[in-house]
């Protein structure tokens, strides 16, 4: 996480292609997901640097939204649902 989070910070004032977007978020939701299955702590998963990557991941996935018209049900948003098209 903490190198996605690095990796988000250097490019702090570029937006995320669209492409892009959609893979740090299934990485980033399957990591949590994984990670919380083998019995993390929520305390040790939600971290500042997770809570830094899921704010910008948010923020970007509206603005592409907008941007963009839609993300083809891809989202940050939680849900027991996970699409299963890999």
């Amino acid at each position: 996480m903490n190198l996605i989070g690095t990796w988000l910070t250097d490019r702090m004032d570029l937006q995320l292609h669209v492409y892009q977007l959609k893979i740090l978020i299934r990485i980033v939701k399957k990591k949590y997901r994984d990670f919380r299955l083998q019995g993390v702590l929520d305390s040790t998963l939600n971290s500042k640097m997770y809570e830094t990557v899921r704010n910008r991941l948010t923020l970007e996935e509206a603005t592409a939204s907008v941007r963009e018209g839609g993300m083809q049900g891809i989202s940050m948003k939680d849900s027991d649902e996970e699409d299963n098209d890999n």
